[in-house]
């Protein structure tokens, strides 16, 4: 059994039993438990199981990984699924862009356009863009949250909806298999759900380990998308249902 196959069929026995010692998964696999730390590490670091004293534990549903970690985890598929995006948006073209770590990436990457229009709730974003003499950017109101410069609130649900938007831009913290878009935090949800109402075309930044975690709060619906932009191809599951709505599918 190869790495990849070794490290998936590891989360399926942690969904199955909530916790596997490393002696179980040594065990179990017949491999050294080096080899079973270095997986588990890796797992770890790609947000998919939750390392514990002696072995591993399902990932949170309910809390997500701290703001610090998410910025460099995968940060360099982030870069390829931004760049890749980034080809898809026009110059001189309005849209949304939402909270989250790939988002900030994203916006580092359209620099290079000319004539953009950005509204956002996401202070980084802001941050990113606020140079870019030919950029017109608009903050939402409302409340900001310290962990992360995320705007959330009903006053930002009001601001966005004086919008209608060539592109939302969002990111995601899981996709179920059944193609469920997943939060941690119902306030941001809303907000979300409000910037997919008013864009006319909705592009969706999700690196691959987003297809292996289950937040609590459903944000949406694969079916809502446009386009799809990931780094790797994503399970049997999500491409049916990608097919079968007609969601465009871009693997960076």
């Amino acid at each position: 059994m190869n790495q990849q196959f070794r490290q998936d069929a590891i989360v399926e026995l942690v969904r199955q039993h909530g916790y596997m010692s490393i002696e179980q998964l040594t065990d179990h696999f017949a491999v050294t438990p080096q080899t079973i730390r270095r997986d588990l590490n890796t797992l770890a670091n790609e947000g998919r199981v939750r390392r514990v004293h002696g072995g591993v534990g399902i990932e949170s549903s309910t809390v997500n990984t701290a703001y610090s970690t998410r910025k460099t985890l995968h940060l360099e598929e982030k870069e390829r699924i931004a760049r890749c995006l980034a080809q898809h948006i026009p110059n001189h073209s309005s849209l949304f862009i939402n909270i989250g770590t790939s988002n900030e990436v994203i916006a580092q990457a359209l620099l290079e356009h000319q004539g953009l229009e950005i509204i956002t709730n996401n202070l980084n974003v802001a941050a990113i863009l606020q140079h870019k003499e030919d950029f017109t950017v608009i903050i939402a109101g409302g409340q900001v949250r310290s962990r992360d410069g995320g705007i959330i609130g009903e006053a930002t649900i009001d601001f966005i909806n004086q919008f209608k938007v060539d592109y939302g831009i969002i990111g995601i913290s899981g996709i179920d298999e059944d193609g469920s878009l997943l939060e941690f935090d119902y306030q941001e949800v809303r907000v979300a759900q409000a910037i997919i109402a008013n864009s006319r075309r909705i592009y969706l930044a999700a690196d691959y380990s987003k297809f292996h975690r289950n937040p609590v709060v459903r944000q949406g619906n694969l079916e809502q998308l446009d386009a799809l932009f990931t780094d790797r191809k994503p399970p049997d599951a999500i491409q049916r249902l990608l097919t079968q709505h007609d969601v465009a599918l871009y693997i960076a």
